[in-house]
This record gives structure tokens, C-alpha cells and sequence, in this order.
């Protein structure tokens, strides 16, 4: 089973919503931006947040690929900008986790 960084690279979206994402997640800030998406008080790890963005992710492409009237594109984005700052922490976490801070390529 692939972990949930390898699944999140094998998503694929139009270019226009992974551009405006990525503009997003410049200024991502964990607390006010997951809290509004996820609508928790108190804030998942990393792991569980990116997973439980990922099914609202897919929830919401598929309203898109539907043609779903009540489908919104600005959630889509603010969805997939919290799955980047996610991964990006999660990135960070793992890299400081690694003993005498060796690199994945060795």
C-alpha cells in the first residue's frame, strides 16, 4: 500500500486548479486554514489531516467531473492548498526525523 505522500503525487487535476493551489500554499498557515476546511477545534496530526483532505479532495473532483451544480472551485482550491502545506510539513517532519540528517537519496 503506497503511503499518503505517494498517493498524493499520483493525483492528477487540471493545471489551473494545481496553479492556484500552489499560489495558496505559499501562505499556508496550518491553523486557520485547516480549521477552516476541516472544521475541527482541535487540529489532526499531519497524516490524519492530509488523509481526510484527500477524501474531501476526491469528493470534490468528482462533483467537478460530474458537472455538479453545487460543485465550488474556490473549495477545491482551498482544499487542495491545504493538502500541499500538509505535505509540506509532513515532508519536514519526516527529513527531521532522519538520524545524522541523511537526505531519501542517501
Amino acid at each position: 500500500m503506497k503511503d499518503v505522500l505517494g498517493m498524493l503525487s499520483d493525483l492528477r487535476r487540471p493545471r489551473l486548479l494545481i496553479r492556484a493551489a500552489r499560489i495558496g500554499a505559499q501562505e499556508y498557515r496550518r491553523v486557520p486554514h485547516l480549521r477552516r476546511v476541516l472544521g475541527f477545534a482541535a487540529l489532526p496530526r499531519s497524516g490524519v489531516a492530509l488523509m481526510r483532505l484527500m477524501e474531501i479532495e476526491a469528493e470534490l473532483d468528482e462533483r467537478r467531473r460530474g458537472g455538479d451544480a453545487a460543485y465550488s472551485v474556490s473549495r477545491h482550491v482551498e482544499v487542495l492548498t491545504a493538502m500541499m502545506g500538509e505535505a509540506r510539513l509532513l515532508r519536514s517532519a519526516a527529513e527531521l526525523a532522519r538520524p545524522n540528517g541523511t537526505t531519501a537519496a542517501g
